[in-house]
C-alpha cells in the first residue's frame, strides 16, 4: 500500500493580472509544501483570468518558449508540489486553453482543452490527452466543459491513469449559475461510474459584475459519489490522501 498527497485550491478570480496571481499561487504552494502535498492543482484559466474576448486574451496569452513565460516560472517555488495550473497560451498565433505541468519552476507538460463552448471560438482545440505521472500515480486533465463528453474521460482511462484532475471556472451570470450549481458535480460523477477513475476539481469563487462562481472543488470516487468538498463561496485548500496499490491499480482515499 503506497499513499500520495493531492490537494486543490479554491481560489479568487484573477483577470489580466498576473502579478497578484503567481503571489496568490506562491502563497497557496507554500501551504501546501507544509502540508507534505505532492501534487496542487488551480482553476481554468487562473493565471490570466477566462477571457473569451481576443483583444484581451492575445494581451495577455503566454508563448510557453517565450523569456516572459521563463520569467514566470522563475517566480514559482523550486521545491514542494507539483504544480497544475491554468492559463491563456498562444502558439503560432493560436489561443489555446491551457492546462501547464510545473515542477520546482520546470515545465514538464501541457493539456490543451479539447472541447470547446460556443463562447470560446477564440481558442483552438487540443487534440492530445497526455499521461502525467508521479511516481506510481498516473493521472489525465480534462479542463471544465470536456468532462460533458464521455470519450474525453474514456482517452484519461485508456491511457493507463486512474485520476482525473479537472480545472474548472464556472464564474457565470446569477440565474444561469443557480441552474448550474448542482450540475457539475453530477456531471463529473457521471464520467466517474463510466471510468472507474477519481475525479479532483478546482474551481474559482466570488462575485463579479453580476456573476457568481460557487465552485465546486471537490473530490469524486469511482461511483461518482462526492466525497470531500470545500465550503462553497469560500477560498480554500483541500488535501487529499490516496492510498493505492501500484501493482494491482487500485485506488482508496484517506481524509
Amino acid at each position: 500500500m503506497k499513499s500520495i498527497r493531492i490537494a486543490a485550491a479554491q481560489t479568487p478570480e484573477f483577470r489580466e493580472n498576473v502579478d497578484a496571481a503567481l503571489d496568490h499561487a506562491i502563497e497557496v504552494a507554500a501551504r501546501a509544501e507544509v502540508d507534505d502535498v505532492a501534487l496542487l492543482l488551480f482553476p481554468e484559466g487562473f493565471l490570466q483570468g477566462y477571457l473569451i474576448d481576443e483583444p484581451s486574451a492575445r494581451r495577455v496569452a503566454f508563448d510557453l518558449a517565450s523569456a516572459e513565460f521563463s520569467a514566470v516560472l522563475d517566480r514559482l517555488p523550486k521545491s514542494g508540489p507539483v504544480l497544475v495550473v491554468g492559463l491563456i497560451e498562444i502558439d503560432d498565433g493560436r489561443l489555446f486553453n491551457t492546462a501547464v505541468i510545473i515542477e520546482r519552476g520546470v515545465l514538464i507538460g501541457r493539456y490543451r482543452k479539447a472541447h470547446l463552448l460556443r463562447g470560446e471560438r477564440i481558442f483552438s482545440a487540443g487534440e492530445e490527452s497526455p499521461l502525467f505521472a508521479i511516481g506510481d500515480m498516473r493521472f489525465g486533465i480534462n479542463i471544465c466543459y470536456d468532462t460533458n463528453f464521455p470519450e474525453a474521460a474514456a482517452k484519461i482511462r485508456a491511457s493507463g491513469a486512474t485520476l482525473i484532475l479537472c480545472l474548472a471556472n464556472n464564474m457565470m451570470p446569477r440565474d444561469k449559475a443557480e441552474a448550474f450549481k448542482e450540475q457539475h458535480n453530477a456531471v463529473r460523477g457521471e464520467r466517474c461510474r463510466e471510468t472507474g477513475l477519481w475525479l479532483i476539481s478546482s474551481d474559482v469563487t466570488g462575485e463579479r459584475d453580476g456573476r457568481i462562481s460557487w465552485g465546486p472543488t471537490a473530490v469524486l470516487d469511482p461511483e461518482g459519489h462526492v466525497v470531500a468538498q470545500l465550503p462553497l463561496e469560500e477560498p480554500g485548500l483541500l488535501l487529499f490522501d490516496f492510498l493505492y496499490i501500484a501493482s494491482e491499480d487500485r485506488w482508496g482515499l484517506r481524509t
